[in-house]
C-alpha cells in the first residue's frame, strides 16, 4: 500500500485507505484542469478490420487511466490468460509508482494482456477496451486522476496490432461513436514493466475500497452487461494462490 510517511500524490493514492471522507479531500487537492463529462459505457460496433493473428498466445498492452480498473476488466474476459498491471514507456530505472506518479517519466499506467487469439482476437479486445474500460475522449486524465501517466494509449506489439488499432480508432471517430474525438494515442516500440505486487489483482482483493467502488466496479458491471458472452465470472489472477 501507499507509504504513510509520504504525502499522497494523486486522487487514487488518497483513496487507498478506502475511506469515503478522503474522496472529498482528493477532490480539493487535485490540480486544476479542464473537466468534461465522462462518456458512459456502451457496446461499440465490431471492428471492420479484423486482426490477422496466428496460433499461440499473444500480448496486448493497453492504457486507460488507473491500471486497477483496466486490469480488473480484462481479468474477467474469456480468452485472457493473464493481465498484469504495469508501466508502459519510459525507462526501467524510473518504472515505479512514486516516480511515475510525478508525470515526468514518460510512462503510462498500463495493463499487459496475454490472450488466446483462437478465443478472442486483438480487435475484439479493443472493442471491449473502448466500450467499457475507459473514456477514450479524456486527454491526460481519467476520472479523478490527472497527468500524462493516466493517458489513454495503445502500445502495439507489432505492425498488425498498430494497423488494427489505427483502423478501429478511425472507424469509431468516423462513426461519431463518442461526442468528442478519441484522444487515445498509438505508441509502438514501448517497453513494459510490471508494477509493484500490491497493485496486482487490486480490484479483486479490495472490492470495498472507495476508489474501486466509485470508479472501477462500474466498468466490470458494464462488461458483464454489455458483453455477457465475453465475461467470465471468475477472474484470472496474477497471484494464483489468491484465487
Amino acid at each position: 500500500m501507499q507509504d504513510p510517511s509520504r504525502p499522497p500524490r494523486s486522487a487514487k493514492a488518497l483513496w487507498l485507505g478506502g475511506l469515503a471522507g478522503l474522496g472529498l479531500l482528493a477532490a480539493s487537492l487535485m490540480p486544476l484542469a479542464p473537466v468534461s463529462a465522462e462518456e458512459a459505457g456502451r457496446r461499440l460496433p465490431d471492428a471492420a478490420e479484423r486482426a490477422q493473428e496466428g496460433s499461440g498466445l499473444r500480448t496486448a498492452t493497453l492504457a486507460g487511466g488507473c491500471f486497477w480498473g483496466v486490469q480488473g476488466v480484462f481479468q474477467h474476459v474469456k480468452g485472457v490468460k493473464q493481465a498484469v498491471s504495469g508501466y508502459a514507456g519510459g525507462t526501467k530505472a524510473s518504472a515505479n509508482y512514486e516516480e511515475v506518479g510525478t508525470g515526468r517519466t514518460g510512462h503510462a499506467e498500463a495493463v499487459r494482456i496475454t490472450y488466446d487469439p483462437a478465443v478472442i482476437r486483438y480487435d475484439e479486445l479493443l472493442q471491449i477496451f473502448f466500450s467499457v474500460a475507459l473514456d477514450p475522449t479524456q486527454v491526460n486524465r481519467q476520472g479523478p486522476d490527472t497527468g500524462p501517466q493516466y493517458r489513454s494509449a495503445v502500445f502495439p506489439a507489432d505492425a498488425e496490432q498498430a494497423r488494427v488499432a489505427k483502423a478501429y480508432i478511425g472507424q469509431l471517430d468516423a462513426g461519431r461513436a463518442f461526442s468528442r474525438p478519441i484522444a487515445t494515442t498509438i505508441e509502438p516500440n514501448a517497453a513494459f514493466y510490471p508494477a509493484e505486487d500490491y497493485h496486482q489483482d487490486y480490484m479483486t482483493l479490495h472490492p470495498n475500497n472507495g476508489y474501486i467502488v466509485t470508479n472501477d466496479a462500474p466498468k466490470l458491471q458494464d462488461l458483464k452487461t454489455l458483453f455477457p458472452e465475453r465475461a467470465n465470472a471468475k477472474p484470472v489472477l496474477v497471484g494464483k494462490s489468491k484465487a
